[in-house]
Order: C-alpha cells, then sequence, then structure tokens
C-alpha cells in the first residue's frame, strides 16, 4: 500500500518496535534523520507530508506535534497519553464495542489506548454494557509490566542495572494514587467511580498480568463467575485479537504467566472464581509493547488504511 507513514518518535520503546512490525513492506515508512530528529521545522515538514502520522512520543512533544499539523488530509495515532480523554480523538481500541472499528477507520485522530486500559477495559466494559458490574463499583485493579514500560531510559536504567545492587527486582508504584491511566479505564470502562490502581513493575522485559477482584456479595444476585465468564466469550467471540480462556470447575484456573503473548498483538482474558468464598478474580494478559503500545498502532494503522483504498 502506497501510503506514506511517518513515525515521530522512531527511536523510543513504542516506535522501534512498532518499525520491527512494519518491515515487511505493507506501508512505506519514514522517519527523520538522526541529525534532525528534534529540528523544528524538520518534523513539521514531515508531519505536514504524510498520509498518516503515528506519534511514539511524550505527552507533551505529542501535543506539540499535533499542533504542527496544518495539512487538513494528515491523519493521525497518538501512542502518548496526550489525548486519551480527549473530544474529537476515537479512542484506537477496536474491541471497544462493535462499531469501533469502523469509528477507527473513519477518523483523521485515533488515540492509541494504555497498556494497562487495554487490559481493564477489555474486562471491564462488557460487563457495564451487560448490567453485570454496577457501574459504581468500588474496584481495585492490580497489575504488573515488564521493566520495558519504564520507556527507553527506564530499561537502560534496568538493564544497566541487572545483578547489581541498583536492580530491582519487583517494585510497586503509582500509590500517589494519580496514575495517569485512571481516568482513561473510567472513562472506557463506563465507571461512575475512580478505581484504585495499583501497578508494579517487575524483573522481566516485556508483558502485562492484570487482575480484579469481585465479591459475588455486592452483585446483582443471579451474576456468577460462570455468568460474566459467558459473556466475555459472547462479546469476543469474533476478535481477532483477544481470546477468552475456557473456565472449568474440573480444571481451575490457578496461575498466569504475563509473557506468554509477547511479541504479539494477542491478549488473553480469563476470569477465576471459588464458590465457597463468593470470590471472583478477572484476569488479563498483553505484551506490553504488543497490544498495549505498537502492536495496537498497527492493528489501528491497518483499520485506517482501509478506509483510504
Amino acid at each position: 500500500m502506497d501510503l506514506n507513514i511517518f513515525i515521530d518518535g522512531d527511536q523510543g520503546t513504542t516506535g522501534l518496535d512498532l518499525q520491527n512490525r512494519l518491515r515487511n513492506g505493507e506501508f512505506r515508512i519514514s522517519t527523520l534523520p538522526a541529525n534532525v530528529r528534534k529540528d523544528a521545522a524538520s518534523r513539521r515538514a514531515a508531519l505536514n507530508a504524510c498520509d498518516i502520522a503515528i506519534l511514539c512520543l511524550p505527552d507533551a512533544a505529542a501535543r506539540d506535534a499535533v499542533a504542527m499539523i496544518e495539512n487538513p488530509s494528515v491523519r493521525v495515532i497518538d501512542a502518548s497519553s496526550a489525548h486519551r480523554t480527549s473530544a474529537g480523538w476515537v479512542y484506537g481500541l477496536p474491541e471497544l464495542d462493535a462499531r469501533q472499528p469502523e469509528r477507527i477507520a473513519a477518523a483523521s485522530r485515533v488515540t492509541n489506548p494504555g497498556c494497562y486500559p487495554t487490559a481493564a477495559v477489555a474486562l471491564l466494559r462488557p460487563l457495564t454494557d451487560a448490567g453485570l458490574l454496577p457501574t459504581g463499583y468500588p474496584l481495585v485493579i492490580h497489575a504488573v509490566s515488564g521493566y520495558s514500560g519504564q520507556g527507553r531510559a527506564g530499561v537502560e536504567a534496568h538493564e544497566a542495572a541487572a545483578g547489581g545492587a541498583g536492580a530491582h527486582s519487583f517494585k510497586v508504584y503509582g500509590l500517589a494514587l494519580e496514575h495517569k491511566h485512571v481516568p482513561e479505564i473510567e472513562a472506557y470502562a463506563g465507571l461512575t467511580e475512580r478505581p484504585i490502581f495499583v501497578p508494579a513493575y517487575g524483573s522481566y522485559r516485556q508483558g502485562i498480568v492484570l487482575t480484579i477482584g469481585l465479591h459475588a456479595r455486592m452483585l446483582s444476585g443471579d451474576v456468577s463467575g460462570a455468568r460474566i465468564h459467558e459473556c466475555l466469550a459472547e462479546r469476543y467471540r469474533d476478535a481477532a485479537h483477544v481470546r477468552v480462556l475456557p473456565m472449568s470447575p474440573a480444571v481451575p484456573l490457578t496461575e498466569r504467566d504475563p509473557q506468554v503473548h509477547n511479541g504479539t498483538n494477542e491478549m488473553s482474558l480469563a476470569v477465576a472464581c471459588n464458590e465457597r468464598t463468593g470470590q471472583i478474580v478477572l484476569s488479563a494478559v498483553l505484551d506490553n509493547l504488543g497490544k498495549g503500545a505498537a502492536g495496537a498502532a498497527v492493528q489501528n494503522l491497518r483499520l485506517m488504511a482501509s478506509a483510504s483504498r
């Protein structure tokens, strides 16, 4: 396809992974030479000369890039969190509902979901849509990501310290309870109360496991783990990149590996429950650099390109 795709921020973790995923010649990819990568005039020219710009930048730089675009035919995929709840931007989670792929395909501005919200929204939105989960339920969401979630500087710092006194094996963060992904989760999961979100980094490179605990006694009387599983399975029955793991009392789910989908754009969801205790745990696994970043950008790019044919 002869669309010119400009990647602004091609040397960050998302930008590098994105280029790897697009090496098959499916699109014509352009980036800036190293000596002008941060030159405003060069960036402005490249942004206005492309068909679709993919922004793999910090939030402030992404806003600056959008402000540079004067050509009305240029379409944008923003992989930062700068525009995730902004008016006029389409949320780039094709699995959000049945009509989201066509909204993305027709959009001029698409905001890639965050890696953690991709998992949380995929688990929660079908349940709030179906009325199985009260929108004001007091949710606590836990997630562990590989250290690549810290960005390129964090990756380099972690790998430089690996095996030394400065290396961490596990680190919980975000305890000020102001994580930038929370408004995104609240908005797109259909919640009316702000969830508590507790993220962490593990000492492995990439992959996320996110879990959400529910108490059956706080749900409607006919809502069970099995019914929640049925709802998720039906919602994602035809999804290309999301699958719901089987639920069987004979072979209960007891563990999840955050790295099983690394290098792919896949995400798997699961429901574990204990009938005796009345407790339910929802879980999602994805690659934070795949479905949580570059893989999602490619998925959205293909949808947008389909509207240009």
